[in-house]
């Protein structure tokens, strides 16, 4: 039985579940091509707040792709190009590029593919059950380099090399040492935990969010800002949500924004 990509909204956050649980959540190639179909329709929905990404059931968040289809779906140079490159890496983009925050609550084996769905998530959250690792250096193949992208960013170099040279497989302390995790709750705290994240996210102002992405994106890539991106940054004195922030704060009451 083929995998989904299972979603749902809560007023302005968008639930996306990695459906696979016969093989616990690994992601084939129709699951990666509905992923990168999925965020693209939340990309541009200018409603939404907060992304949250979870794996079905709770053994897995999701343990790599589905190798059993590796021989029809890759066998040749072409066909590894397509699969990597238009199937996976662009999936992760459009995760990396989603203009609202997104969160990643894993359970279990987050292993592969997996491990670079949460990587290019803004928070990860775990149980302490989760375990971490990329031991693709066992089955004779190495990760393609547009897949390598959001854990080089996130970790850097050294502990990506660690991971990939060793194949050593991370429990939760040892990923959240190391930079790939933002936290770490019990098993049964996690849940609520990612949707206390979420409504905290959704809680503050929408253009704000965005905008701090955009930020962290731009300062961690191309040389020094502009003089227009300067004045851009303050962009947010022309919106009706930061003066209701300010009556808001003035007022000593909880404030409602409304993305404008």
């Amino acid at each position: 039985m083929a995998g989904h990509i299972n979603i749902a909204r809560e007023h302005d956050i968008a639930l996306i579940t990695l459906d696979n649980p016969d093989k616990l959540n690994a992601v084939d190639s129709a699951m990666w091509q509905a992923l990168k179909q999925v965020m693209d329709r939340v990309n541009a929905d200018s409603e939404l707040r907060c992304v949250v990404i979870s794996g079905a059931g709770d053994k897995a968040f999701a343990a790599g792709g589905d190798i059993e289809e590796f021989l029809t779906v890759r066998a040749t140079v072409d066909q590894a190009l397509h699969y990597h490159d238009e199937l996976v890496a662009a999936a992760l983009d459009s995760i990396r590029n989603c203009p609202v925050p997104t969160v990643a609550a894993i359970r279990g084996a987050c292993i592969g593919g997996g491990l670079e769905i949460a990587g290019c998530c803004d928070i990860r959250i775990a149980g302490t059950s989760a375990r971490f690792g990329a031991p693709i250096n066992r089955l004779g193949f190495s990760m393609y380099p547009g897949e390598m992208a959001g854990l080089l960013e996130l970790v850097g170099p050294a502990v990506l090399l660690e991971i990939l040279l060793e194949g050593r497989i991370l429990d939760s302390a040892d990923a959240l040492s190391k930079g790939l995790l933002t936290r770490v709750v019990d098993d049964e705290r996690l849940e609520h935990e990612a949707r206390e994240t979420a409504l905290r996210i959704s809680a503050g102002a929408p253009l704000v969010a965005r905008w701090h992405k955009q930020w962290v994106r731009r300062l961690t890539g191309r040389g020094p800002l502009t003089d227009d991106e300067k004045r851009s940054a303050f962009d947010f004195l022309a919106t009706d949500d930061y003066r209701e922030g300010l009556a808001a704060f003035l007022e000593k009451r909880h404030p409602q924004f409304h993305g404008r």
